[in-house]
């Protein structure tokens, strides 16, 4: 296996809208900030790979338009995942593993502000069983709060104190939507409060991929990319323990997380009661810092938020403020598609 790291990482300020701005407009700082990091002009990255959503855009293939961004000449190697910024950070590492490129670029994007979100969702969902119904993204998600509320494993006030710690960590987060002190609010689905699911906004992402000496010479500490794997559950919702995510779990082991503890961890969990789950399965305890960036409930641009996470570990160890980090992104209800993916610093790694 090829040693590859997180070079460079890039994000947009997350808005509640953008109505100004295309997404081309609202990639093409993004894409500057990148690779301005890195010194490497388009033309000389080895791969490029963007992860977005036709059915956020309203139109098919709606990312091409967005190659208006990274440049249509001189022709360039690239490929699309209709899937959130992480998955197509794996499809870059593979591509990286092959040989076939040295260095890839990987961004994502998603404006979530002209439609309803809640509403667009249910098209990931069973076409022939559950779409029909329309069961919204929050209706789903409460389902899960309130199955763990049974169970035992957490309660309204603990979920309340979850997004109160998140947003208070975006804080010190410039590109974070939703900080500091925010009211608890009506519950929109029981148990669910305002307080307790994502803000809708508009952003993107990008990090820079390198691998062994080159990724030395294009950072000072580059964050390795130790492990990376992604799992899925049942498509079903009703033959699954919404308690659990046994696709983490396995992810995890896979990507190598439980070898060696982590310091810190950016989970992508857009609901508080998804955090208590993902804490469970992937083994987190009190000593490592969780989504010292806000996490998702700060700012969660829909096919991006999952790239951040690996970005904003990244960005810490490149920084020197952790050692080894866990990054994981989550697509679909419930947490039904997970990623997870170890990051360590070079002195962590000797």
């Amino acid at each position: 296996m090829r040693d590859v790291a997180i070079v460079a990482f890039a994000q947009s300020a997350h808005r509640r809208r953008t109505d100004e701005l295309s997404e081309v407009d609202l990639l093409m700082p993004v894409l500057h900030e990148v690779l301005g990091a890195t010194g490497l002009k388009a033309n000389e990255i080895g791969f490029t790979c963007s992860g977005s959503a036709d059915y956020l855009a309203g139109r098919a293939f709606s990312f091409t338009m967005a190659l208006d961004g990274v440049g249509a000449h001189p022709p360039i190697s690239e490929s699309h995942v209709e899937m959130d910024g992480a998955w197509a950070l794996y499809e870059a590492w593979v591509k990286i593993q092959t040989g076939e490129a040295d260095t890839a670029l990987v961004y994502s994007y998603g404006k979530s502000s002209p439609g309803r979100v809640r509403d667009v969702l249910t098209r990931q969902l069973d076409p022939y069983y559950l779409a029909p119904l329309w069961p919204d993204s929050i209706a789903l998600a409460a389902l899960q709060a309130q199955a763990l509320i049974d169970a035992g494993d957490t309660d309204e006030g603990a979920l309340a104190e979850i997004g109160a710690r998140n947003r208070t960590a975006a804080v010190d987060n410039p590109y974070a939507q939703l900080t500091g002190d925010v009211p608890a609010g009506d519950h929109l689905v029981h148990p669910l409060r305002t307080s307790d699911c994502p803000p809708i906004g508009d952003g993107a992402a990008a990090v820079v991929l390198a691998a062994g000496d080159t990724a030395r010479a294009l950072c000072e500490r580059p964050a390795w990319i130790r492990g990376i794997d992604h799992r899925i559950e049942a498509h079903s919702l009703g033959v699954r323990d919404l308690t659990d995510s046994p696709s983490a779990r396995l992810a995890a082991e896979h990507a190598g997380a439980f070898e060696r503890p982590v310091d810190t961890a950016e989970l992508h969990a857009p609901f508080t009661s998804q955090e208590v789950v993902l804490r469970k399965a992937l083994g987190l305890g009190d000593e490592v810092r969780v989504n010292p960036s806000g996490g998702a409930l700060a700012a969660n641009p829909i096919m991006a938020a999952g790239l951040i996470r690996l970005g904003e570990a990244a960005a810490r160890i490149h920084r020197g403020e952790s050692d080894r980090a866990l990054a994981h992104a989550t697509s679909g209800p419930c947490l039904q598609q997970n990623l997870v993916a170890v990051l360590e610093g070079e002195s962590a790694h000797e």
